[in-house]
């Protein structure tokens, strides 16, 4: 089946308008508000749009409803980016768009993101950003990812209820899979993600978050701190 014909998400509703994980349960954007939200973690996290230049590669844990695209899309509408986003359980057209009816600026442009979708596209393009999504397991294909990312959005539920995303091997798999001078950014400032993401050869700080939440964390990559090596470009 499409997935517009039956979700692996496996989402409630919270207020008829948030999606919920029912398999993590963990709401999939802020309570408050989730473009905001995005626009003050992934983006100001990564120094966005100012990074933004043709041939950008930003890359993400957990694409959900596509917020983070979108947002992305509306703040970069000039630039060709690239945008590789790894899914493991993705909802239906029809969630996708009942969940972004509660932000009218990032619905105004995800008609073809929800078109895309319906059809069971895995790669489309919105505006000037060609998208990928890898539907697996991050933990299983992002080993196998040929790109580096200028910039990880990593979106993950949270730690606490999804650690399998957050989990040393898969973050030292960020790194090296981080280009030069490359970035990341994060809701979450669990101890323990924070350590494995300097592990894995990103300087580490922890910075206000949004809301509610008083705490995230950001980071460059500093490989000359490290000993693993990057990925090959074959």
């Amino acid at each position: 089946m499409t997935r517009t014909d039956q979700s692996e998400a496996a989402l409630t509703w919270r207020d008829e308008a948030i999606p919920v994980s029912s398999r993590f349960d963990d709401p999939y954007f802020s309570l408050g508000n989730g473009l905001e939200e995005t626009r003050h973690v992934f983006l100001r996290g990564n120094d966005l749009p100012a990074r933004a230049r043709d041939g950008f590669v930003i890359a993400e844990l957990g694409f959900g409803t596509g917020l983070n695209l979108l947002a992305t899309a509306l703040a970069c509408p000039d630039v060709a980016l690239h945008y590789t986003s790894f899914e493991a359980f993705p909802m239906s057209a029809q969630e996708m768009a009942r969940a972004l009816e509660g932000f009218p600026e990032a619905r105004a442009i995800a008609d073809p993101l929800i078109a895309a979708w319906g059809q069971g596209l895995d790669r489309f393009t919105l505006g000037r950003i060609e998208v990928q999504v890898i539907m697996e397991d991050a933990r299983l294909a992002l080993p196998q990812w040929k790109g580096r990312a200028d910039a990880w959005y990593l979106d993950g539920f949270s730690p606490a209820k999804n650690p399998e995303l957050w989990g040393p091997e898969l973050m030292a798999e960020v790194g090296r899979h981080t280009a030069p001078q490359g970035s990341f950014a994060t809701y979450t400032a669990a101890g323990f993600v924070r350590r494995a993401l300097q592990d894995a050869g990103f300087e580490v700080e922890r910075v206000s978050g949004f809301g509610h939440k008083r705490h995230m964390s950001r980071g460059r990559f500093a490989p000359s701190r490290t000993h693993h090596n990057g990925p090959s470009d074959e």
